[in-house]
Formats: structure tokens, C-alpha cells, sequence
């Protein structure tokens, strides 16, 4: 058993959408109530001295939904980078700056920046792909992802059992679990079970 914390957690905060169908809202409306939620993980990451976090906020595929969706979770995404960063981080947001879809508002954090005297390594995937983030090792031989460190837990939100592109390189070790609550159900609870179901893992790496 590891019987020690994770440094770097990456979060897939799924399901907004089926939220708010299930709260009487339209789908788009679902987003919005991500936000609260994702800065408390960030403030429960903290207690337990976890040294990087990761959000997946949208992905390449996700701007081929209809519009009002894609307009509301690109919305969500700013709001939720500049709700983070009242806590202190040395944020970086990453993903795909030469395509319409990535905010203007949030390319002066592509590179990374201490905010409110900084702390904890924050990452924030923006319009980000992992073809487009494996691109690059073509041409320097490094990806675009490169400031990110190796992943030792991802947890994913909403049941679903699958990483959806998430950091590939990175994730290549990663433990992966699963809480079937919807993202915006988010207690501090959650957190605190996926940190002991962690230090009940073996790391073999293979061996």
C-alpha cells in the first residue's frame, strides 16, 4: 500500500449536463453550477498538501456541441479560471490558443503566472486536445503539455470510466477513480474518500 498522498491529482468534473436536466434546467444552464464546487476542491487539495492540481475544463471536441452549450461551458471556463484564482497558485492554463475557441481572456495565463501570492501548481485545460498537445513533440520533441508533471491520481466525476484524452503523457501511471456523483453534487467528503481510496493502491509501474 502507498500509505502516502498523491502530488499531482487531475479532476474530470462530468456531469454538469445530466444536473441540470435533472434540476428541471436546460443543459447550457448546468455549467454554472460547476464553479463552487471546483474551487472547494481546490481549497481540500490544500489541506492535504497536494503539490499540483490539474481541472479539465473543455476539450477540441467538446466545441462541436450546439451552441448555447458551447457558449456556456466557454463561459464557465473563464469564470471559474479568475473564481480560482482568488485562492494563491502559480496557475497555467493550457490548450489550442490558435483556434476561435480558446476565451481571449484567459491567453495572459498561458504561461505561468503566481496569482494571489501564488502556492499550489494549478493547471487548466482550455480547448485542449491531446493530438494537438502530441503535435508539438514533433517539432521540439516535447508537447505543448510539457510544464505539467507526471499525474499519480486522476478522479472523475459522473460515473463515467473513461479519461476522455485527458493528458496522455502524463496520466501513463495515473490511479484512476471514479465517483458516480454528478459535478455539481461535489461535497468535501468526495475528495476526502478518493485521498484514502489512493493510499490503498499498490505502484508497480509495471514491475
Amino acid at each position: 500500500m502507498k500509505k502516502q498522498k498523491p502530488v499531482h491529482v487531475g479532476i474530470i468534473p462530468d456531469g454538469n449536463r445530466r444536473w441540470a436536466v435533472a434540476h428541471g434546467l436546460s443543459k447550457a444552464d448546468g455549467y454554472h453550477y460547476g464553479l463552487e464546487p471546483g474551487l472547494r476542491l481546490l481549497q481540500q487539495a490544500k489541506v492535504y498538501g497536494i503539490q499540483e492540481l490539474t481541472y479539465y475544463g473543455f476539450t477540441v471536441d467538446n466545441c462541436k456541441r450546439p451552441h448555447d452549450q458551447f457558449a456556456a461551458f466557454q463561459k464557465a471556463c473563464v469564470e471559474a479560471v479568475q473564481f480560482l484564482t482568488t485562492e494563491g497558485a502559480d496557475l497555467l492554463v493550457i490548450g489550442n490558443t490558435e483556434s476561435k475557441c480558446f476565451p481571449e481572456e484567459l491567453k495572459k495565463y498561458t504561461t505561468r503566472t503566481s496569482v494571489n501570492g501564488g502556492g499550489i501548481k494549478l493547471n487548466f485545460l482550455v480547448n485542449y486536445g491531446w493530438k494537438w498537445d502530441l503535435s508539438h513533440i514533433l517539432q521540439d520533441g516535447l508537447p505543448y503539455s510539457s510544464d505539467i508533471s507526471r499525474i499519480d491520481m486522476i478522479v472523475r466525476w459522473g460515473g463515467m470510466r473513461r479519461l476522455s484524452g485527458f493528458l496522455p503523457i502524463q496520466s501513463v501511471y495515473a490511479d484512476f477513480y471514479v465517483e458516480d456523483k454528478l459535478w455539481p453534487d461535489y461535497e468535501n467528503a468526495d475528495f476526502r474518500k478518493a485521498m484514502a481510496w489512493y493510499e490503498n493502491q499498490d505502484d508497480t509501474f509495471g514491475g
